[in-house]
C-alpha cells in the first residue's frame, strides 16, 4: 500500500498528476455510487490506498471517485498497469471532468478545507516547499476548464479526423459492445446509434456525436485495453485460422493434431485450443462428442448444434469454457477457449475479440501427420487434453422397449450423475440393498435394440450360459460375451435367489444378463462377493436370478416380459440379444 502511494506520488511530482494543464486532465474513474453516504465511504477507502483521490457527483446524479488528475497519456498507461495489477476494479476507465458537477472528496474541497493526511512520514517523499524554508508560500492557482463543446463544435471537430481516426472510433465502440457494423469509417445511422448507447452509458447526454474529450476518453479506453492484453492478429497457415489473440496472457505451445495449443502464459490462467481438421458433418458431431468427455469443458452451460456448427458454453465453479466449430468445405475449424470463473470481468471483455475474429481461411486444414500420433490419440481426438472420466464403470440392461435399466446398486452408489452409455442421463428410480439391484430410467426415451426376456422355468445345472458385460469398463466401445455353465442354484450358505456360476468375469461385467442358450435372461451378474480374509477361487461369480429381478421391477413400476421360446438361439442370434441389451452404466462425480 505505502509503496503505492510513494509511486503515485512521485508521477504527480514528475507531472502526470496533478501538474496536468486544465487543457490536457484527464481522470480514472473507478467507482460511481447511487448516494453521497456510499460514495463517502468508498472515496475514503480508496484513499487510504491512493494519494490521488477525488470525488465528483455527475450530471446523471450518481457520485464517482476518481483517481488523478493525469495527462492523457499518463492516465492510459496508469489504467493498464493498475488494472493489471488488480489495483482498481477492471471496468475502471479513462474520463474527462466533463460530467464533474460539485466535488464532495476530500471533504471541504471547495471551501479550501481539506484535510489530507500527509505522505511526508514515508522517508522516500521530500516536500520542495519544505527542503528550503527560503521558498514563500503561494497561493493556490484556480484554473477555470473551459466549457464542453456542443453539438455543433463536436461535429466540426469531428469533420477533421481522417480514415483512420473515424475507424479507430468505431473499432473502439466494437471492443465494448456498442457497434456492430463494418469498420468502415462511415457516420451511417448505426454509428450514430452506437455513439449515442456509449455516451448514455457514460453518464453523458446522448446526441449520437461525441465530443473531441468523449472521443479521447473512448479510444483511450481502448488502447488501454489492447495495452494490458497484448492483442495481436495470429495467423496460423498449417491449420488455415485466423484470430485475434491476447498474447500477453497466452503463447504457443505445439502443434498436436486436430490442435493447435496457446497456453496460459505468467500464470493467466487462460488457454486456447485451435479447432482444424478434414471431415464432414460425421466429423462435425464426434469434435462436439469428444469436447464434451474433457475435464475442461464442464457438464453444466448451454449448448447449441446444428448441421453446420456448434457453440458449448460449459461452467463449473471451478472452470469455465467456450467452444464453437463449423464445418465449411469439406473442413473442422474452431476453438476453445478455457479460463478461471474468476477472471469473468476480464473474459468479458477478451472473449468477444476471439468470436469476432475468429474466422477460416483457405482451403488447406491441419494435417493429422503434421506431428507423430498414435492411433487411439487420434481415433479419439484428444491430443493430450485430459479426458472426464467416470469414478466407475459397471455394465447394465435394457428390460422395457423405453429404456429402464437393471444394474447392481454398486455402479450407482454416491454418484453426483449416472449415465448409460457415456450419452444419456439417468435417475435412479430404486436401489434395493438386499438383493443388490437397482433400476435406472433415462432421462429421455430410448429405443434400446433389444431388451431382457425372462426365463420362468427350471433351469438344468451344468448348462452352459453367457455373460454379457463391459469387462475392461469403458475401455472398449462394445460389450463382450464371456461363457461359463451354471453351478448351483442357491448361494455357498444356502441362500435363496441367488445362483452361483463358473465363468470367468470380470468386475466390469457386473450388472450385466445372465443367459441361457435360448437367449432368455437367468439372472443379473453380481459383484465379486468378499467374505471377511476369504477369497473365493477364480471363476467363481454369482447372480441374482430373474424371479429376484422380477420382484424389484414390478415394485416399481416396471413391466417384466416373459421369454416364450425354448428354441436353442444360434450364435449369431444369442450375440444379437446379449449384446443388444446390454449397456455401460457409469458413476460420475
Amino acid at each position: 500500500m505505502r509503496l503505492r502511494m510513494v509511486v503515485l506520488a512521485l508521477l504527480a511530482v514528475l507531472g502526470f498528476g496533478s501538474m496536468a494543464t486544465a487543457q490536457e486532465q484527464a481522470w480514472l474513474q473507478v467507482e460511481a455510487q447511487p448516494s453521497l453516504a456510499e460514495a463517502e465511504a468508498r472515496a475514503r477507502a480508496y484513499a487510504a490506498e491512493f494519494p490521488n483521490v477525488s470525488g465528483y457527483q455527475l450530471s446523471s446524479g450518481w457520485y464517482a471517485i476518481v483517481l488523478g488528475p493525469y495527462s492523457p497519456e499518463a492516465a492510459a498507461g496508469a489504467l493498464s498497469d493498475l488494472r493489471g495489477d488488480g489495483a482498481i476494479p477492471g471496468d475502471s476507465f479513462v474520463t474527462d471532468d466533463a460530467t464533474h458537477r460539485q466535488q464532495f472528496w476530500p471533504v471541504g474541497a471547495i471551501a479550501g478545507q481539506v484535510e489530507v493526511e500527509p505522505l511526508l512520514s514515508d522517508p522516500l517523499i521530500v516536500d520542495p516547499m519544505l527542503a528550503d524554508p527560503a521558498i514563500e508560500a503561494v497561493d493556490p492557482v484556480i484554473e477555470v476548464m473551459p466549457a464542453e463543446e456542443t453539438v455543433r463544435e463536436a461535429k466540426a471537430s469531428e469533420a477533421e479526423l481522417d480514415a483512420d481516426g473515424r475507424k479507430a472510433l468505431q473499432t473502439a465502440m466494437a471492443w465494448y459492445g456498442f457497434y456492430e457494423g463494418g469498420i468502415d469509417g462511415a457516420f451511417g445511422p448505426g454509428t450514430r446509434n452506437s455513439m449515442a448507447a456509449w455516451q448514455e452509458a457514460n453518464g453523458f447526454e446522448a446526441t449520437g456525436v461525441l465530443t473531441s474529450k468523449q472521443r479521447a476518453a473512448l479510444v483511450g479506453n481502448y488502447q488501454a485495453d489492447q495495452a494490458e492484453f497484448g492483442f495481436a492478429s495470429i495467423s496460423e497457415p498449417e491449420a488455415g485460422i485466423e484470430i485475434t489473440l491476447p498474447m500477453a496472457l497466452v503463447e504457443f505451445d505445439h502443434y498436436e493434431p486436430p490442435f493447435v495449443h496457446y497456453n496460459e502464459k505468467a500464470n493467466s490462467g487462460l488457454k486456447v485450443i485451435l479447432i482444424s481438421e478434414p471431415g464432414n458433418q460425421d466429423s462435425l458431431s464426434g469434435l462436439y462428442d469428444v469436447l464434451q468427455t474433457l475435464e475442461v469443458v464442464p457438464a453444466e452451460g448451454e449448448r447449441s448444434k446444428s448441421e453446420k456448427s456448434f457453440t458449448i458454453n460449459a461452467a463449473s465453479s471451478a472452470v469455465q469454457s467456450y467452444a464453437y466449430a463449423e464445418l465449411k468445405d469439406g473442413m473442422v475449424k474452431g476453438y476453445l477457449v478455457v479460463w478461471n470463473p474468476a477472471d469473468a470481468e476480464r473474459m468479458s471483455r477478451i472473449l468477444p475479440a476471439l468470436k469476432a475474429s475468429f474466422r477460416g481461411v483457405g482451403d488447406k486444414a491441419l494435417d493429422p501427420g503434421l506431428v507423430p500420433m498414435d492411433a487411439a490419440t487420434r481415433s479419439g481426438l484428444l491430443a493430450g487434453m485430459e479426458v472426464k472420466l467416470p469414478k466407475l464403470s459397471r455394465s447394465g440392461f435394457f428390460v422395457d422397449a423405453s429404456g429402464v435399466v437393471v444394474t447392481t446398486v454398486e455402479a450407482v452408489a454416491q454418484c453426483g450423475r449416472v449415465t448409460i452409455d457415456h450419452a444419456t442421463d439417468a435417475t435412479v428410480v430404486a436401489q434395493d440393498q438386499a438383493t443388490g439391484i437397482a433400476i435406472l430410467r433415462p432421462v429421455s426415451p430410448l429405443a434400446p435394440p433389444a431388451f431382457a426376456r425372462f426365463a420362468g422355468g427350471a433351469v438344468r445345472l451344468g448348462s452352459e450360459v453367457a455373460v454379457a458385460g463391459y469387462s475392461y469398463e469403458d475401455k472398449l466401445p462394445a460389450p463382450v460375451l464371456t461363457f461359463g455353465t451354471l453351478e448351483e442354484e442357491k448361494g455357498l450358505n444356502g441362500e435363496a435367489g441367488i445362483s452361483r456360476l463358473a465363468a470367468p468375469v470380470l468386475p466390469g461385467d457386473a450388472g450385466g444378463p445372465v443367459l441361457d442358450a435360448t437367449g432368455a435372461v437367468l439372472g443379473m451378474l453380481l459383484p465379486p462377493a468378499v467374505k471377511g480374509a476369504k477369497l473365493l477361487p477364480d471363476g467363481v461369480a454369482f447372480a441374482a436370478q430373474a424371479g429376484m429381478i422380477g420382484q424389484v421391477l414390478t415394485a416399481s413400476g416396471v413391466v417384466v416380459t416373459a421369454a416364450t421360446s425354448t428354441d436353442l438361439a444360434t450364435p449369431d442370434a444369442l450375440n444379437a440379444a446379449g449384446l443388444g441389451m446390454t449397456v455401460l452404466v457409469s458413476c460420475w462425480e
